[in-house]
């Protein structure tokens, strides 16, 4: 599921940039812009005449595959962390047996829930320097 995600997130970023490019290759109303700034002259060269129509269509299949990408993988990830859920509550139920110390011999290991003894190793006073 990871690996489908991030397959689909590149060629996210794919179709972003493609459809930022198409974006400023446009021909704005005024013949200013990016266009103007490399040749105006040049996209009518390469896509004829009527190159607004089909720098249109494009623009407009590739915001339909971006938003079509988006929501997919909006999906596919709230699956993911559906699922993820119940494998952290069998990780859990596994856990406490697996993460228990173990005790190296001659060594006794304090109970968190035994009482702290009164005695201390502390000397009453410090020596004189």
């Amino acid at each position: 599921m990871q690996l489908t995600i991030n397959l689909l997130s590149l060629i996210l970023v794919v179709v972003a940039l493609f459809l930022g490019l198409l974006i400023l290759v446009q021909l704005p109303k005024k013949e200013a812009g990016i266009t103007a700034a490399f040749g105006a002259e040049s996209t009518a060269a390469i896509f004829g005449a009527g190159s607004g129509t089909a720098l249109t269509q494009l623009t407009r299949w590739a915001a339909t595959a971006f938003l079509l990408l988006c929501l997919i993988i909006t999906v596919l990830t709230a699956q993911m962390v559906k699922s993820r859920p119940n494998r952290v509550k069998e990780l859990v139920t596994q856990a406490p047996a697996a993460a228990a110390p173990a005790a190296l011999p001659g060594l006794s290991t304090p109970s968190p829930l035994a009482p702290v003894s009164a005695t201390s190793t502390v000397p009453a006073t410090l020596p004189a320097p």
